[in-house]
């Protein structure tokens, strides 16, 4: 059974720094890319960065370029997404996913997600 675990949200100021876990089980992350996605309310999920954790390759929506860096630990199984300079817009519900995607922005290309972790940015 694959499972996806996030963890390491909550609440912080504008300008701050957060990092997310992202935890897999079940499957290896060797030939996986591993995906975050966010969910604010009222809006479409979107994607937000990716690696590939057969090679390392990341990719980076525009949004969150120079602020947010993915990154993994093959040893523990997971990924995690520092997230910097940290925007009130920032605000979501951020998912973990995996899957085999041809486009890592596109959510129906992954087949696992995790169960959501919310990030607050509000003074």
């Amino acid at each position: 059974q694959v499972k996806l675990v996030e963890s390491g949200g909550g609440l912080v100021q504008p300008g701050g720094s957060l990092r997310l876990s992202c935890a897999a089980s079940g499957f290896t992350l060797d030939y996986y890319c591993i995906g975050w996605f966010r969910q604010a309310p009222g809006k479409e999920r979107e994607g937000v960065p990716c690696i590939k954790s057969s090679d390392g390759s990341t990719y980076y929506a525009d949004s969150v370029k120079g602020r947010f860096t993915i990154s993994r630990d093959n040893a523990k199984n997971t990924v995690y997404l520092q997230m910097n300079s940290l925007k009130p817009e920032d605000t979501a519900v951020y998912y973990c996913a995996a899957g085999g995607p041809t486009n890592w922005a596109l959510q129906d290309e992954y087949d696992c997600w995790g169960q959501g972790t919310q990030v607050t940015v509000s003074a």
